[in-house]
């Protein structure tokens, strides 16, 4: 591993350690020429599978797609950072170990829609205005009242797309 700030080509780790919620290791490294000390984390390097757009088309699996749009649902809300991060993390693993080679972008809306629901109702509102393109008012309400009704903490994701084709 290079060094970040002298760019060299040997450094040593100096502790190693399991992140919080187990998917990756921290390793503490020291540069051997600059004496600098960074962080690494390692993972496991899983296959992302095509995602199948509404009109058909199939494109690579952006995991900064959803990370963007969780991020500008949750803008300015009351939510810990790590909690937002952890609910990414976890609909990242949940998207990737699908064993799937194919996935629709219904499918990873709706996941990110009840991860969202799970985290803060108005992100959710937010999500879901622009990914079920909400006309007007009574749209609104209509969610937000299926929201009130439904407890998200409870669903499996796999369970989701069932419930979009009762409310349609």
């Amino acid at each position: 591993m290079h060094c970040p700030f002298c760019q060299h080509t040997d450094t040593r780790v100096i502790d190693s350690r399991v992140t919080v919620d187990g998917l990756q290791i921290r390793r503490r490294r020291e540069c051997e020429s600059c004496r600098a000390r960074f962080n690494t984390y390692e993972s496991a390097q899983l296959k992302a599978p095509n995602v199948i757009k509404v009109n058909g088309t199939r494109e690579p699996f952006d995991e900064q797609k959803i990370r963007r749009g969780m991020l500008k649902a949750l803008e300015k809300r009351p939510v810990p950072t790590a909690d937002v991060d952890r609910a990414i993390r976890q609909l990242l693993r949940h998207l990737l170990t699908l064993d799937e080679a194919e996935i629709s972008s219904r499918r990873i809306g709706e996941c990110v829609m009840h991860t969202l629901a799970r985290l803060d109702e108005v992100a959710y509102i937010r999500f879901a205005s622009i990914y079920l393109r909400f006309d007007d008012l009574q749209a609104f309400r209509d969610e937000i009242e299926r929201l009130e009704r439904e407890d998200f903490g409870a669903l499996d994701f796999k369970q989701i797309s069932l419930l979009k084709q009762n409310r349609a």
